[in-house]
């Protein structure tokens, strides 16, 4: 009997330190997951009672200040749910604030700065407990963000029906003015409390071809094409080249170690078969001098040249889930040619883009790209500041991508591109621009993958900017970056500079 007794003892004990350790599970490790997830009816209802704060962009100029726009606020229902989230101009904004579902949880700054929008950062502790002790409601903090609301609207519309995206910088601060993916979504669908309708919703723009979820500017890399010469002639210049220095005009470059070689857009010389200089070469963007030129300078110096301007690095940027823009750590003499004229297998954001140009426009120093200047609670107080601040990259001690030098250089160079060059489409009367297009090819039947990317006025540079077009626009073999994505850019500039 007292055998008997023992056993149903250890049994029970057994029984409950398992109880005691599945219950300290769910309750520590677990507490944060389940209280996220989605099915968590209790936390939905909890997380919806909350006047959940709004996201803040910078309208037009008024009386000689911008004002302030609303782009993503809460409205009161009736509903089991109290408070709906509405973006009033969801379409333009849609991948910077993202959608709050019920079904499908945050994304974009919705996603990332959660904490702040329902009030539960850790700098709000004192307040949410002079809240909680006063009986008064819990609101949300208001996130401040970059975006300038006319550069945002000529990125929206310079696209129209493209695929593609644009991202616009301040190269001083790396104040994000403009980013802008399309085709975009409404995501007012995503956020309405009617769970079929949601569903709905989602499963016809996730099956849509043409992609409006995906969020071009950041989370799609494209090969980058003949706006890569830009990082190679920096490689050069860097080594101590001269802007001035004389190549060949071969109409292919015969690339050592392979039969295959490479040749010009169009299969034509570059300089009716006379010798052209380093500027001249970018001006009409030569694959036969800048192929020659990568094998010159060697992989190892066009990798650090690409890891100074951010590839293959990560870091913050205010949206979740950056995709890094890559370049092979390792490159035989083919590729290396090939790379160096932004093909092969480099791969670029139109983020990573917008930072080189940056990085050009701001005597060489790459600044941290930014997306929210600052949070602040429901009487205006600040609750944090996001200042700007060059971008220390790993494995880098400071953030000169380029010398002042160098940077100056190329931008004469990138003048030139636009004054007399490929890029004559980017022309804004009275202002100097300095840019780069690039036309890459992708494989197969598909068309090429245009970009522009620059800034202006080139010589106090207020605005950089990157533009991408996916199919070559739709125009088949006319499919240029100066053709397509060079007036792009330029209606993006112009209207950066309009608002001041």
């Amino acid at each position: 009997m007292t055998r008997q007794i023992r056993r149903v003892a250890a049994a029970m004990f057994v029984l409950f330190a398992a109880l005691f350790i599945n219950l300290n599970y769910l309750q520590v490790i677990q507490a944060e997951s389940l209280a996220q997830d989605t099915r968590n009816s209790r936390g939905l209802v909890r997380e919806y009672a909350t006047r959940r704060g709004p996201i803040i962009a910078q309208g037009p100029p008024a009386q000689g200040q911008a004002a302030e726009v609303q782009i993503a606020r809460v409205e009161e229902t009736d509903g089991r749910l109290r408070f709906l989230r509405r973006y009033d101009r969801g379409p333009l904004y849609a991948h910077v604030t993202g959608f709050h579902s019920v079904v499908y949880g945050r994304t974009e700054l919705e996603e990332s700065f959660n904490e702040y929008l329902v009030g539960s950062a850790p700098e709000t502790f004192a307040r949410n407990l002079g809240d909680l002790l006063a009986g008064r409601e819990r609101q949300g903090d208001t996130v401040i963000t970059t975006l300038r609301q006319p550069v945002q609207e000529a990125a929206q519309q310079a696209l129209g029906e493209l695929r593609g995206a644009v991202v616009a910088l301040d190269p001083g601060t790396g104040d994000i003015l403009a980013l802008y993916s399309s085709p975009s979504y409404d995501p007012n669908e995503l956020s309405s409390h009617d769970v079929a309708a949601v569903q709905a919703a989602y499963e016809r723009l996730n099956a849509d071809p043409a992609g409006p979820l995906r969020n071009r500017a950041v989370r799609e890399t494209y090969p980058p094409g003949s706006t890569f010469k830009v990082i190679t002639a920096a490689a050069a210049l860097e080594s101590g080249l001269s802007p001035d220095e004389a190549f060949p005009d071969p109409r292919t470059y015969d690339v050592p170690q392979t039969t295959a070689d490479i040749g010009n857009f169009g299969g034509g010389l570059c300089n009716g078969g006379n010798p052209l200089t380093l500027t001249r070469a970018l001006e009409v963007s030569c694959n036969t001098t800048f192929a020659d030129l990568g094998v010159r300078l060697g992989a190892d110096a066009l990798i650090a040249q690409a890891e100074a301007f951010g590839f293959n690095k990560e870091f913050d940027f205010g949206l979740p889930r950056l995709e890094p823009s890559r370049i092979p750590k390792e490159l035989d003499v083919p590729s290396t040619a090939q790379s160096a004229i932004g093909q092969r297998d480099v791969r670029a954001t139109p983020l990573q883009m917008a930072m080189v140009a940056g990085a050009i426009a701001f005597d060489g120093v790459l600044m941290s790209p930014r997306i929210v200047t600052q949070v602040e609670d429901v009487a205006g107080r600040i609750i944090r500041q996001f200042p700007p601040e060059p971008l220390r990259l790993t494995g880098r001690n400071d953030a000169q991508a380029v010398s002042s030098q160098t940077a100056a250089t190329l931008t004469d160079m990138m003048v030139g591109v636009v004054e007399r060059g490929s890029g004559t489409r980017a022309q804004i009367p009275g202002v100097r621009v300095a840019g780069k297009t690039g036309t890459a090819e992708v494989g197969g039947d598909r068309q090429p993958t245009v970009w522009f990317i620059g800034f202006a006025p080139a010589d106090q540079p207020r605005i950089a900017v990157a533009v991408v077009i996916e199919d070559g626009g739709g125009v088949g073999d006319e499919a240029t970056g100066g053709r397509l994505a060079a007036p792009v850019a330029r209606q993006v500039m112009d209207a950066a500079l309009a608002a001041g």
